[in-house]
């Protein structure tokens, strides 16, 4: 019988240890394989969407890496650390990798962008072109500053009207020819796009105590065809004035300071009897034309006045839908279509130019 000697080794032990150093050397080699390969993908990728197709296939949950740890349940307790230490450099390696690629692919891009868009400052700048004011705008910011040099405030209403404010309130009554579907545009049977400003009128003497001495100015709608004088949506100004002891008087002098302002100071008016629901007595208003001064031309048809405006004394019956009393206040209310104005002021034949932007007419004014 051989006596053993210390530190002998049995046959089967050195196997055991054998195989188990074979074994970890083996993950050891395909960890680095692995890094190899991840690195070298990574450094070959030329967009944001490689490297992110190389980091899942290297490191995601069903990735590379994730594979070979796997495999570490065959490592003995002793062997884990120092392959899980192995693995978490490896993992850092490809992580850094990862950071540094993307880093390069977005300053390339932003490289390649900066070109694409660089400006060329010796090339001649484009020459920036200023708009015009319309002459719609025109006529209404020279009538709000005529009737404000003579006191008036301006006041504004919804476009959206109900019945009784654009009818009921102006004692227009239920047969009136413009309450009728065909001449005015209806929501529904109280609601209507307001065919005036005077609703305006009506709204302010129910919150106001008189004086009152106002102009409304907006957007009208009828339900007209569209041809050179008529649209279905257009502009109106319309004032009204109520204190005690207005007179017909005060209505003229008042229009004839604005017909000298705004078409020149030559100006002469006429007043022709007619008939308005809201106003009694009422009134046509005529100016002489513009172009010719009143000795006749085809603006004015030959007989040199042009018709204006509308106007009369407020009917008492619209002062007292308002909560005034007619027998201690009275007023006069005019209107006239802004659109109409900058026509005849203008020389402008067809009210449709108005409203098709075209920067060639509106360069004119």
């Amino acid at each position: 019988m051989v006596p053993r000697s210390r530190g002998f080794v049995p046959f089967g032990m050195g196997l055991f240890l054998y195989v188990k150093l074979e074994r970890r050397l083996i993950v050891e080699e395909k960890l680095k394989e692995l890094k190899e390969r991840a690195i070298s993908k990574i450094n070959e990728a030329d967009s944001m969407a490689i490297l992110e197709k190389a980091r899942v296939h290297y490191l995601g949950k069903k990735g590379e890496l994730t594979k070979i740890l796997r495999g570490m349940g065959a490592l003995s307790a002793e062997e884990r650390p120092l392959i899980g230490k192995i693995a978490n450099i490896v993992r850092e390696n490809i992580e850094n990798t990862l950071e540094e690629a993307k880093k390069a692919i977005k300053d390339r891009e932003l490289e390649k962008k900066l070109q694409s868009e660089a400006i060329d400052v010796t090339m001649p700048g484009k020459k920036i072109r200023t708009g015009r004011r319309h002459p719609l705008t025109q006529a209404m910011d020279d009538l709000k500053k005529i009737f404000i040099s003579m006191g008036f405030e301006v006041a504004e209403g919804p476009e959206v009207e109900t019945v009784y404010y654009n009818f009921d309130a102006l004692n227009a009554p239920q047969n009136h020819p413009s309450r009728d579907m065909s001449d005015t545009f209806y929501i529904n049977e109280n609601v209507i796009l307001r065919t005036q400003t005077s609703p305006v009128q009506v709204r302010v003497m129910e919150k106001t105590k008189p004086p009152i001495r106002i102009v409304s100015l907006g957007r009208c709608f009828r339900n007209d065809t569209p041809d050179a004088t008529h649209s279905p949506m257009f502009h109106q100004i319309e004032g009204l004035v109520v204190d005690k002891g207005i007179t017909m008087g005060d209505l003229k002098g008042t229009l004839e300071v604005f017909a000298k302002h705004f078409f020149g100071p030559d100006t002469q008016m006429k007043f022709r009897p007619h008939n308005f629901p809201f106003t009694e007595p009422s009134a046509e208003v005529d100016a002489t034309c513009f172009k010719c001064g009143g000795t006749g031309c085809s603006v004015c048809k030959g007989v040199g006045w042009i018709e204006v405006l509308g106007a009369g004394m407020v009917h008492p019956n619209v002062l007292k839908n308002c909560g005034i009393d007619p027998e201690i206040y009275s007023g006069f209310a005019f209107g006239m279509g802004i659109d109409r104005l900058t026509m005849q002021k203008y020389g402008i034949d067809d009210i449709r130019i108005l409203f098709e932007n075209d920067m060639r007419f509106i360069n004119q004014f």
